[in-house]
C-alpha cells in the first residue's frame, strides 16, 4: 500500500504541527503519529515559552542567556534569528487559539526561569504545552488538506539513492516506510517533503521525564541515510523529577524554582549557593551536577524542593496542576517540601539543519528537539525548546513551500517493503532484556558525570546489544516496541561516540578525566557522519 502526499510531517508536537498548518495552504500533508495525536513531548512541557515580550526585556538580553546557559557553544547568528523570531511565533499560537495566563491588568504574565535575566515566560497556567498542543490539534484537524494518521510508526526514511541502488552527490528524500500500528503492515509513504519533527531521546536513559515516544527515531532514521548528527554528548537532565515508587517520570517545572522554591537537603540546609551565583536559578547543568554531588556525599536518595513561604493560594492559582498531582502521591507542596532527583530531559543534539531546517539530504527538514540547529550549544536555557520549535516549524515551513514550487526532477519509483524472509517473533524476551541493558548501561555510564573509562564500557556493551538487534531485526515482523528498539540503541551509540570525542567538560558533558573547558581545541561542535 502506498500513500502520496506533497508533505509528510513525522510527529505532532509543536514543531511538526506548526510545520503543517503553514504548508497545508499549498499543498496535501500527511501527518504520522505513533500515538494519539497529543501524545508528544510538547504537551508534558509545563513551564512555557520562552520570548521577549516585555519592554523592559530586549533580544540582546534572551540571546545572551542563550549563549551564556550554552556555554558559549550556541551559534550567535541562530540564537539572534530565534529570539527574534519569537514573538511572531508566539502571535502565531495566538492567532491559532493558544489561551496563555494573563495578569490582573490583562497583560500577559511573563514568569522567569533559570538562566533568564528577565521575566519572559508566556505560560497557560502550569500546562503550557498542554494548551499549545490543544489549539495546534484543533487546527490541524479543522485544514481539509490535512490528513492525520495515528498509531503510525515510521520505520526508515526513503531516499533517492536507495530506490537507485548506488550513491548519489544529491541524496534526496522521497518520504519513509511506515508501520501502521493496529494492521501491523507497513506502508509506503510517498512526499516530495519530508519533516521530521519526532522530539528526543529521553528513553534511552533509565530515568527520564520524557513520554513513552522518546525514542530517538528521527535522529536514528536520519543518521541511517547518511545525514549528519551533531553534539549529541548534550544530553540535558532536568533538575527536579519528583522522586516517589509510584510516580512515573513526573516532572517539577522551571518555573516552581523561577517563582522562588529552594533546593534543600535532607537535613533542611540549601545548598545552591556553594555552586552558582544565581543559586536555585542556575542553569540546569549546574543544577542537576549539584543535586547528583549532594546526593552521592550525602547518601541520600533525593533532595527537596521547597516553596511553602508561598501562600497557600499563590501555590495553587499559579501551579493548579503540579499541586493537585503530587496530592496524587501524597505529597503535599503547600505546607512540606518536594522530593526530587534529575532525570534525562532534552537532547541538545541532533540532525544537523541550516538556517531554514533543511538537513544535508536535500528535501528532508526537520525542527524541534530532534534537531542541532545552533540555538542550544552545550546546555539549552529553560522555555526555549518550545521556542525553537514554533520558529522553526515556521521557516522550514517557508522554505519547503519554495521548494516545492521549484521541485522538477521526477521521482524514481518507490520499492514496497520487502518483508524477505521475516516470520512472526515467539523471542519478544530478546527485545525487553535489550530495551532494559540499554537504559541501564547509558545511566550508569553515561549519564551526568562521565569518565572515559566508563564510555570505553558503554561502547562495547551497546556494540554487543546492536549486533543483537541487527540480527534479530532481519529474522522477525517489525512491530513498533523493535523499532524503538533499534533506534534506541543507535541513539545510545551516537551519544557515547561523540562524548568519548569531546575532550573537555562544556555544559551538559562533564567527564571527571577532562574537568576543564577547553575553548582552544573544543569550542565546536561535535559531528558524526555515518561511513558506507
Amino acid at each position: 500500500m502506498e500513500i502520496t502526499s506533497d508533505f509528510l510531517v513525522i510527529g505532532g508536537g509543536i514543531a511538526g504541527l506548526s510545520y503543517a498548518l503553514k504548508v497545508a495552504d499549498h499543498g496535501t500533508v500527511s501527518i504520522i503519529t505513533k500515538r494519539e495525536i497529543g501524545e508528544t513531548a510538547t504537551c508534558y512541557a509545563q513551564g512555557g515559552i520562552a520570548s521577549v515580550y516585555s519592554e523592559q526585556d530586549s533580544f540582546e538580553s534572551h540571546a545572551q542567556d542563550t549563549i551564556v546557559a550554552g556555554a558559549y557553544l550556541s551559534h550567535p547568528d541562530i540564537v539572534d534569528m530565534v529570539v527574534r523570531g519569537g514573538p511572531d511565533a508566539i502571535r502565531n499560537l495566538i492567532e491559532i487559539g493558544t489561551e496563555f495566563t494573563k495578569n490582573d491588568e490583562g497583560n500577559y504574565d511573563l514568569t522567569r526561569e533559570g538562566g533568564h535575566s528577565h521575566r519572559r515566560i508566556l505560560h497557560a497556567s502550569d500546562i503550557t504545552g498542554r494548551e499549545i498542543e490543544r489549539a495546534l490539534v484543533a487546527a490541524a484537524q479543522k485544514h481539509e488538506n490535512i490528513t492525520i494518521y495515528e498509531r503510525h510508526c515510521a520505520i526508515d526514511l526513503i531516499t533517492e539513492a536507495k530506490m537507485l541502488h548506488r550513491q548519489l552527490r544529491n541524496n534526496r528524500c522521497l518520504g519513509a516506510y511506515v508501520l501502521n500500528c493496529e494492521t501491523n503492515k507497513v506502508i509506503t509513504f510517498g512526499a516530495t517533503i519530508t519533516m521530521l519533527a519526532t522530539g528526543g531521546a529521553g528513553k534511552v536513559y533509565l530515568y527520564t521525564c520524557n513520554p513513552d515516544i522518546a525514542s530517538g527515531d528521527g535522529v536514528a532514521m536520519a543518521y541511517r541515510i547518511g545525514a549528519s548528527i551533531a553534539n549529541m554528548e548534550f544530553m540535558q537532565f532536568h533538575p527536579t523529577t519528583l522522586y516517589h515508587p509510584y510516580a512515573k517520570s513526573f516532572l517539577i517545572s522551571e518555573a516552581v524554582r523561577g517563582e522562588g522554591a529552594i533546593l534543600r537537603r535532607a537535613d533542611g540546609s540549601a545548598f545552591m549557593e556553594k555552586y552558582h551565583k544565581l543559586k536555585d536559578l542556575a542553569p540546569r547543568d549546574i543544577v542537576a551536577r549539584a543535586i547528583d554531588n549532594e546526593m552521592k556525599v550525602s547518601g541520600d536518595d533525593c533532595v527537596y524542593l521547597d516553596i511553602t513561604h508561598k501562600s497557600a493560594e499563590y501555590i495553587r492559582d499559579r501551579f493548579p496542576n503540579i499541586s493537585s498531582t503530587l496530592k496524587e502521591y501524597g505529597v503535599d507542596m503547600i505546607n512540606e517540601s518536594i522530593p526530587v532527583v534529575p532525570a534525562a530531559h532534552y537532547l541538545c543534539g541532533g540532525v544537523v539543519v541550516d538556517t531554514h531546517g533543511e538537513s544535508e539530504i536535500k528535501n528532508l527538514f526537520a525542527a524541534g528537539e530532534v534537531t542541532c540547529t545552533g540555538l542550544h550549544g552545550a546546555n539549552r536555557l529553560a522555555s526555549n525548546s518550545l521556542l525553537e520549535g514554533a520558529v522553526y516549524g515556521t521557516l522550514s515551513a517557508e522554505a519547503s513551500i519554495q521548494r516545492i514550487k521549484e521541485q522538477h526532477a521526477p521521482c524514481p519509483p518507490i520499492d514496497p517493503w520487502d518483508y524477505g524472509r521475516a516470520i512472526t517473533s515467539d523471542e519478544e524476551v530478546v527485545i525487553a532484556q535489550n530495551w532494559d541493558e540499554i537504559r541501564r548501561c547509558m545511566w550508569n555510564y553515561v549519564g551526568i558525570v562521565r569518565t572515559n573509562k566508563r564510555l570505553a564500557r558503554a561502547l562495547r556493551r551497546i556494540n554487543m546489544v546492536k549486533e543483537e538487534i541487527t540480527e534479530y531485526y532481519w529474522d522477525f515482523y517489525v512491530t513498533s516496541d523493535l523499532i524503538e528498539l533499534r533506534n534506541l540503541a543507535t541513539v545510545a551509540e551516537l551519544i557515547i561516540r561523540s562524548a568519548m570525542e569531546r575532550k573537555e567538560s562544556r555544559g551538559l558533558h562533564y567527564n571527571l578525566d577532562y574537568p576543564e573547558t577547553d575553548d582552544v581545541h573544543w569550542k565546536k561542535d561535535t559531528i558524526i557522519r555515518k561511513s558506507f
